[in-house]
């Protein structure tokens, strides 16, 4: 990650640059980087550059995941179940937009996120929700670890009731589609090119169904014809029951 710096600024909490400069293994500074910056300040960790900004937020999800709106999501039709305690996993969790979704609906959601830059981000904004009187419930029910699902899954065989896939979609040709997030993410981690792997290792893991998001007229993960799918404005969800 040489494109990458921590920038600590003069109202960081002590300590929390320096903490995460020694976890990443990435430098610490007092300036922004030339390319890519972890801006460390009072408000959280946001990634910064090429003239954007982006911080987690789960604040942003609130509207959806209030029980009133949660059952209008078209991941929580997919995602009924008659388990009482039902387990789940996000095995490309991103910055937990779906994660937080799937708590909501009940669930006990481990995340797996492999790029440490983005899993930093996620656990800053986790800490921060987790003091909000509606999000700190979903929190306790979100679990993150920052490792390669694919390399994981597998030894977790029958644990969870649903695996969750969402591989970032292909870049875009014209960038001023794709919103602040994606493009700064995408300057960390690419789409998905181990498709097939990812989803052999989500078969492996055993659990009752499989849910893959999907761009609306995207072709099938891996070739795989789902068991059935959820059609949505622009994404669609496959289900592969097993």
């Amino acid at each position: 990650m040489s494109n990458i710096v921590v920038y600590k600024c003069e109202s960081a909490p002590e300590g929390k640059a320096e903490d995460i400069s020694k976890r990443l293994g990435i430098p610490l500074t007092d300036a922004p980087g030339d390319e890519l910056s972890l801006m460390v300040d009072e408000k959280g960790v946001t990634l910064t550059g090429y003239g954007l900004s982006f911080r987690g937020d789960f604040e942003n999800m609130l509207r959806r995941v209030t029980k009133g709106r949660i059952h209008h999501e078209m991941i929580a039709k997919l995602a009924k179940t008659k388990e009482e305690h039902p387990r789940a996993i996000d095995a490309t969790a991103g910055m937990g937009e779906d994660s937080i979704l799937l708590a909501a609906c009940g669930y006990e959601v481990t995340m797996f996120e492999q790029n440490p830059v983005i899993a930093e981000l996620l656990l800053d904004a986790m800490d921060r929700a987790s003091n909000h009187p509606e999000l700190g419930p979903l929190m306790a029910r979100m679990n993150l670890i920052q490792g390669n699902s694919i390399d994981i899954m597998p030894t977790m065989a029958g644990e969870h009731d649903l695996i969750f896939l969402d591989p970032m979609f292909p870049a875009r040709n014209k960038s001023g589609l794709i919103n602040k997030k994606l493009q700064l993410i995408q300057k960390l981690e690419q789409p998905c090119v181990e498709e097939a792997r990812l989803l052999e290792a989500a078969i492996l893991a055993k659990p009752k169904k499989i849910v893959i998001k999907r761009p609306l007229k995207g072709p099938n993960l891996a070739d795989r014809t789902p068991s059935y799918t959820i059609k949505g404005k622009a994404i669609r969800y496959d289900c592969i029951v097993l």
